[in-house]
């Protein structure tokens, strides 16, 4: 396959490699994959004879001395035909640690959505479809716990919550530095703030993951709902 260009990326450190830069060479092709062969004949006859896909490969040109280079061979659905596309699939790849923490936030370890035991197709997909917009408000507060991005309350609460949420802030905010919430009122970090020390972060050890959020979201979702009840009572 000729190439459809080159591209640039930050390839980041994990157990037993450096971070680098790493340039990829992208090549793409149409392929066809065979039905697999299998004992049970009623079992393979729902499957089609041939799948068609796309083969993205990303090859690491002149990697350093004693590194072993990265090579990704992505199948999909996707058509590549231009080095934009291609591009695309490699940031779709880049994104799977992203993907995978969505997937944690929603199962045993976090809302536990695997337990439930609705039966009907309807009602569960109405559960499941909550289920997956509370992941990604939570992992949109694990990535805007520093402030990095200044990204506004409304992007993952209502505007509404602001008032009940600065004033739970003051509840958990402590004597020392490390215990006050020092991002601006009004901004998607302070409630961020607000959550993990809700799931139990103290400010003093490491930054806050996703579970520590969910439980400080779970915790913010009942407090708020008993906010909002005061004013009819």
């Amino acid at each position: 396959m000729s190439e459809l260009g080159r591209e640039m990326i930050d390839l980041p450190a994990n157990p037993g490699r450096l971070a680098r830069k790493v340039v990829l060479a992208l090549r793409a092709c149409e392929i066809t994959l065979k039905r697999p062969q299998r004992r049970m004949g009623v079992d393979a006859a729902t499957l089609p004879e041939t799948v068609t896909l796309t083969l993205v490969e990303a090859r690491e040109i002149d990697p350093p001395a004693g590194v072993t280079p990265a090579h990704w061979r992505l199948l999909t659905t996707h058509e590549v035909v231009t080095f934009a596309q291609a591009v695309q699939i490699t940031h779709f790849h880049r994104q799977r640690w992203t993907i995978e923490q969505v997937f944690r936030v929603m199962k045993t370890k976090g809302f536990d959505i695997e337990a439930v035991r609705v039966g009907e197709d309807g009602p569960f997909e109405n559960l499941a479809t909550a289920t997956l917009i509370a992941a990604i408000q939570v992992l949109q507060m694990v990535r805007e716990r520093n402030g990095t991005a200044g990204r506004p309350l409304e992007d993952a609460f209502d505007p509404q919550d602001r008032a009940a949420l600065e004033a739970i802030c003051q509840t958990l905010e402590g004597k020392t530095e490390k215990q006050k919430n020092l991002h601006p009122e009004g901004s998607l970090a302070y409630a961020s703030w607000v959550c993990a020390r809700l799931g139990g972060w103290t400010g003093y050890y490491g930054k806050p993951g996703p579970i520590v959020m969910v439980q400080g979201l779970q915790s913010l979702k009942a407090m708020l709902a008993g906010w909002k009840l005061r004013k009819d009572v």
